[in-house]
């Protein structure tokens, strides 16, 4: 028998709490439990090395759990002493269905921070229509990649709507980013779980929906439309403002599934006929003339890393599977990422320029602190995490969502706490 969520034993779980992200989503936990009297708990396979490693960070777990990917039992006996599972065990094309299953069956709402859009998809056929009728959000890409972008142009659709009665016909996004000072470390950008997803979703089955801007649209007719409208190129390009702009990184490939899928999502609620809008995104590298042969090289080499990830996912399977294979090997592993140290100083700033099909502006700014793909991240996935498990702080939604359906832009306040501030003008 299911325990009903009022009779769970923890508010929010961390599985896979000794991770490089885990463990900064536990110290966030533990910093907002102890001023909202949340309760968590961290888990894995080793209880003795959860508390050591907590231990090394200056955090102690008010309770730990021990659950193995390998053993369903013990993940439907965590799942079900939860509100909320948080799942930091990737590559999720490998580990993350167990964990939807136990979550899923026994009750919790569960999220994860996947960017392998192939698995999203998989997950979405497999289990929308359970996760419905159990009352179950299950909200996947739910950090850096895609939760702050996915908000923020649904709050941008929001205020057209509300303002003057239209949808988007179209939205950019930028991102800029500011390191800490001195010389960058390998390990400050891509850390090796993202890596190893990437290797993961290229080689995996259906790899091809890695390319697809449209991979997370059930509705076919729509998909049709958002593939025209809205296709993922990774080229290098010049902004209004002179700014090179080079694909997103990690991946130009995730953020469009996501925020198409939510667009599909708010439209068949509403009326199903909302058209598709043109999405598109990237990193800003400013600068003077000077640096603009520089920032070129830059763009383009993200460009052409990208281009191989796209190319290898449209290739036949033994090809990819070979591909997968290789870069697994070559890529570092998933504890590889920067020191603590170096975790605070960044600075990072989104800003997403839509219009509307009249020619209406509206923008809305992401402003936060923070390592994106570590420290931001970890926050942003502990403060959803809280958020699920509040009683009547997200919409009456269930089903495989994404993070602006399953939190509503109601929340956007809330990730003031993780140090992520959204504002709209005009």
């Amino acid at each position: 028998m299911v325990r009903g969520v009022n009779e769970r034993d923890f508010d929010v779980v961390v599985f896979g709490a000794t991770g490089v992200t885990g463990r900064q989503v536990a110290a966030y936990l533990a910093e907002q439990s102890a001023a909202t009297g949340a309760r968590w708990a961290a888990a894995g396979r080793d209880a003795r090395k959860i508390e050591r490693v907590l231990g090394e960070i200056g955090v102690t777990a008010p309770a730990t759990i021990v659950a193995e990917l390998g053993d369903p039992g013990s993940l439907a006996a965590m799942a079900s002493r939860a509100r909320v599972v948080l799942n930091l065990c990737g590559p999720y094309t490998l580990h993350g269905q167990p964990v939807i299953e136990a979550c899923v069956a026994n009750g919790a709402h569960y999220a994860d921070l996947t960017g392998e859009i192939p698995f999203a998809r998989k997950m979405i056929d497999a289990y929308d229509a359970r996760a419905r009728e159990a009352g179950v959000k299950v909200v996947e890409v739910c950090g850096f990649e895609a939760l702050p972008p996915d908000l923020a142009v649904l709050l941008a659709a929001e205020t057209a709507r509300e303002r003057w009665g239209e949808g988007l016909a179209e939205a950019d996004l930028e991102v800029t980013v500011k390191g800490p000072p001195g010389m960058p470390r390998p390990s400050d950008m891509i850390s090796g779980g993202t890596l190893q997803s990437l290797a993961a979703a290229a080689g995996g089955e259906n790899a091809a929906a890695v390319t697809d801007s449209a991979a997370l649209v059930t509705d076919l007719a729509r998909a049709a439309e958002v593939r025209r409208r809205s296709p993922i190129k990774v080229a290098p390009r010049r902004n209004a403002r002179g700014a090179v702009v080079a694909p997103m990184a990690p991946a130009a490939f995730i953020n469009p599934a996501v925020i198409q899928r939510t667009a599909a999502l708010v439209a068949a609620e509403r009326d199903g006929r909302a058209e598709p809008f043109r999405y598109r995104e990237g990193l800003a590298l400013g600068g003077g003339a000077a640096s603009l042969p520089l920032r070129y090289a830059v763009a383009g080499a993200l460009s052409g890393t990208q281009a191989a990830v796209l190319a290898a996912a449209r290739a036949r399977p033994s090809v990819r599977r070979r591909v997968g294979s290789s870069l697994s090997k070559i890529f570092p592993s998933s504890g590889f990422g920067p020191s603590g140290e170096r975790l605070e100083a960044w600075k990072w700033r989104m800003s997403i320029e839509a219009r509307t099909p009249g020619g209406t502006a509206v923008r809305v700014e992401v402003d936060a602190d923070g390592h994106p793909g570590y420290l931001a991240t970890a926050r942003m996935l502990g403060e959803a995490g809280l958020l699920l498990a509040e009683p009547g702080a997200t919409p009456e939604r269930a089903g495989c969502l994404t993070p602006a359906t399953a939190l509503g832009t109601g929340s956007v306040e809330r990730f003031e706490r993780a140090r992520v501030r959204f504002s709209v003008s005009p």
